[in-house]
């Protein structure tokens, strides 16, 4: 097995210990020890579908923030404009103003890595303005300034698949083969980055989990995980997902059981990172899923 290539999960029936991909977010190299890294949602929206991640005004949106840090995150990941399912767009000064303020007061106290989701590369670059940050775009790429402005700071940047826009996506999401489909979009989308100039170290690319797809094509995703990946540094998010619901009836507040079973679908898949609303479960998931496969536990502080 060369280095940083993800190992099997699952020979002879064992748990294998965890490998994957590092991710170099720009100012320094994330590397999973031995489980996935957990990014905290933190959503500077009023509409973001799960209530728990809203945070409305600077000061609870910080405060929420040391509580994604304290319970183990290895990175935030901060959105000011919700992509739910039949969200409507709103204005790139709206977006900024809800975003700006949070990253300035967390740049001022911690050092935590952030994630700036946006498919604007106005907004990431005045993110990108006062702290070093990795960029999660959803559109991947769709706006036309985005990989030049990754690749001119050096970042970490994430692609992820959406059929659609976030107003229409779960209308009538179409595909004739969704593995092959989205495998060969996302290989797409992270040659164009690289030829722009991104380094393919700071690339993650991410399948969309709920981002037009139905639920079988979630399904085929989450069990394909690693072939999607193509070999590469990716993400999963798929916390608290309207699929979670179309298989066992859970409202969104109680839907973390599923949650933590699409963990499972990332180690064995070899996500480097996995986006999650619920940072101290997940944590703790993973951390005995690790034990587990390497026989032995760390010491708890």
């Amino acid at each position: 097995m060369t280095p940083g290539q993800p190992a099997e999960s699952n020979k002879g029936g064992r748990l294998a210990p965890f490998v994957a991909p590092v991710w170099d977010v720009g100012d320094r190299v994330l590397v999973p020890d031995g489980r996935p890294l957990v990014m905290g949602i933190l959503n500077l929206t009023p509409d973001s579908f799960y209530g728990g991640s809203r945070r409305s005004d600077t000061g609870s949106a910080v405060a929420r923030a040391r509580e994604l840090i304290a319970a183990g995150a290895d990175i935030l990941d901060l959105g000011a404009e919700s992509s739910r399912p039949g969200a409507e767009a709103i204005p790139a000064q709206t977006e900024a103003d809800r975003l700006l303020p949070v990253v300035k007061a967390l740049a001022a106290e911690t050092d935590i890595p952030l994630s700036i989701d946006t498919t604007r590369a106005a907004t990431a670059a005045a993110a990108l303005a006062v702290t070093p940050c990795a960029i999660n775009d959803i559109s991947a790429g769709n706006d036309p300034d985005m990989f030049a402005l990754a690749a001119s700071h050096r970042c970490g940047l994430v692609l992820m698949h959406m059929q659609g826009v976030p107003g229409t996506m779960q209308d009538q999401p179409t595909y004739r083969d969704p593995v092959a489909e989205i495998t060969g979009w996302l290989a797409g989308r992270a040659r164009l980055a690289e030829e722009a100039g991104v380094r393919s170290e700071c690339i993650l690319v991410d399948p969309g989990i709920g981002f037009g797809k139905t639920l079988q094509h979630n399904l085929a995703l989450l069990k394909e995980l690693r072939q999607v990946a193509g070999g590469r540094a990716h993400l999963l998010g798929a916390s608290r997902k309207r699929f979670i619901a179309a298989l066992t009836g859970a409202p969104v507040d109680d839907r973390l059981p599923g949650s933590l079973a699409a963990l499972a679908a990332a180690w064995h898949g070899g996500a480097t990172v996995v986006r999650v609303h619920d940072v101290a479960a997940s944590v703790q998931f993973l951390e005995v899923m690790r034990a587990i496969a390497l026989g032995q536990g760390r010491a708890a502080d």
